[in-house]
This record gives C-alpha cells, structure tokens and sequence, in this order.
C-alpha cells in the first residue's frame, strides 16, 4: 500500500454502495464489501473487491470502514457487530442519509470502539456515483483527514468539509436541507405534468414556454424524461429511499421547530406511489400518486 492507498470495508452494496466500491478499486485501493444480501455484493468480485461473508470480515484490520446502509437503525445494527472487530483508530466514513438524532448515536458507538467517526453523506445518484462524481459532505476531525481524504477523492469530484465535530452531524444536516430541494423538484415535476396528462395538455408546450427562462431547470427535464419515456428502471434514486429521506426531513424540521408541508406531503406521495408498485423505481414515480390506480402515462 502506498500513501494514498488505504484498506476499506465497504458495508452496503446496494445502487450508491457498490458504485462508491467500484471506483475504490479502481483508484487502487483494497475493497472488502458485504452486504446483508449477498447476492448484492458478489458482482463486485468480478471488479476485484474481496466478498466478504460477514460484517465484522469486512472492516477487521481496516484503514477506513464506510457504511452505505438503508437508514440509521440499519446503520446501528449492523456496526454493533462489525465495530469490535475494527482496528483501533480506524476511520469509520458513514455515509447513509440518517437522521441528525442517529448521527449522535452512531458517533457515540464510533467512540466506544476507537474509531474515528465522520459524518460524510453524498450528494447525487446512480449516474455520478458509478462515474466517481458525487459531491462528498464531510464533518469530522482534521488531524485524520489524511486517511479518508483518498477514499473521498474516489469517489467524489468534491468534498465540502462543514465542521470538525462529525457527532454535531453538520454535514448530515446540509444533506437534509439539499434532499428537501431534490425532493420538492421531484414533487413537482410529476405534479406538473400529471395536471397536464388530466387538462389535455402537451408537456412539450410547458417546456417551451418556460425554456430558457428563470423556471426553466436541467433537473426537471430530467426526471420529466424518465416519466414520458417510461424509463424508470433502473432507479437513480428508489421511491422508498426518498420516501425514507422525507420522513427525515419532517423529522428533522420538526424537532427543530419548522413546519415542512412540501416534505410531508411528498412522503405521502412517495407512500401511495409505492403502494401503487412502484417502490423500486426511481423516485420520478411519484407521478403516478396523482393518479388512482393503475396510473396512466404521460406521454
């Protein structure tokens, strides 16, 4: 191992976890993954990661431990069997959208163990996660940057450092914030062109009339484009997956005094789209909970 190569414990191989564990082997690092369905992570043998039977054989002896897991319970569980086995002093990079409340938790387990803990979520999807484009947001302490700065640099084309104190879950709260942006567009994409499916109307005549203009936005020709073309598979970004990450942003508005009807009103949109069949596909499915069931297309 070189200076810039580190030993990392992948935990999650799911859309973001193996693209993530792709690109570390690729920038020469050696990559152990597991994921609590195996079948997920033994396509990654074949990019040269080492499958690993268990948790806990995944970060022992580890420079870095990251965690791409479903939510922070997950999250929990899973590092309360993995931590013990974790070297010492390692770095643990966890990087699941989980609730400000779970960053605390999960830094408290992190301490318990030696580790030392960042609060490091991503921001992006499939497409610049498995291109190693994803925006890295990272809290934690500067006298270790040195280990995981390498890992972030693999997988991401930035990292946005907002504080030392990865417990305090700073970065996990600009997530928060940059999800309820995400979620809202998403929300209203298919929100927009639902009432124009219902009224008869052409959705090349919206994007016309906005086009070039201050509510013209790359984002909703994109997800607009999965709608009309019906190519919502593979998902960039799942329905549950932001139906779980609404929930949060409630949450977390919340328990901090701010009501958040956009966010709560998209998890239940999220909800009825999934109830519909559309859970794993990408969260541009929401249009069809403007719809009874079966949803019609768009276009």
């Amino acid at each position: 191992m070189s200076d810039t190569t580190r030993t990392v414990g992948v935990l999650g191989t799911g859309i973001m976890g193996a693209a993530m564990a792709r690109n570390l082997v690729r920038a020469g690092h050696a990559v152990r993954v597991w994921n609590r369905t195996r079948a997920k992570a033994e396509p990654l043998a074949a990019d040269g990661a080492r499958v690993a039977g268990s948790a806990a054989e995944a970060v022992r002896d580890a420079d870095v431990v990251l965690t791409m897991l479903y939510d922070g319970d997950t999250v929990l569980e899973v590092m309360r069997e993995a931590a013990p086995a974790a070297r010492a002093g390692a770095a643990w990079v966890q990087s699941t959208t989980a609730g400000v409340e779970s960053v605390g938790a999960l830094a408290d387990l992190a301490r318990a163990h030696g580790l030392v803990f960042y609060d490091a979520p991503v921001l992006g999807t499939r497409q610049p996660a498995e291109a190693g484009r994803l925006t890295v947001l990272a809290a934690g302490p500067a006298e270790g940057r040195q280990a995981v700065e390498p890992v972030f640099e693999a997988v991401g084309a930035r990292t946005v450092w907002t504080g030392e104190d990865g417990a305090a879950g700073g970065a996990t709260r600009l997530k928060l914030v940059a999800n309820s942006w995400v979620i809202a567009a998403t929300a209203a994409t298919g929100e927009a062109l639902a009432l124009a499916k219902g009224l008869g109307v052409d959705p090349r005549g919206f994007f016309d009339l906005i086009a070039g203009g201050p509510l013209d936005m790359g984002y909703l020709h994109a997800k607009a484009g999965l709608i009309l073309d019906g190519a919502l598979l593979p998902p960039s970004f799942a329905v549950t997956t932001a139906e779980k990450d609404a929930r949060l942003i409630v949450e977390a508005g919340e328990r901090h005094g701010v009501r958040l009807d956009v966010a709560a009103a998209s998890a239940e949109r999220f909800a009825r789209a999934a109830a519909q069949g559309h859970g794993g596909e990408d969260m541009a499915a929401a249009y069809f909970a403007s719809f009874d069931e079966p949803g019609p297309a768009a276009g």
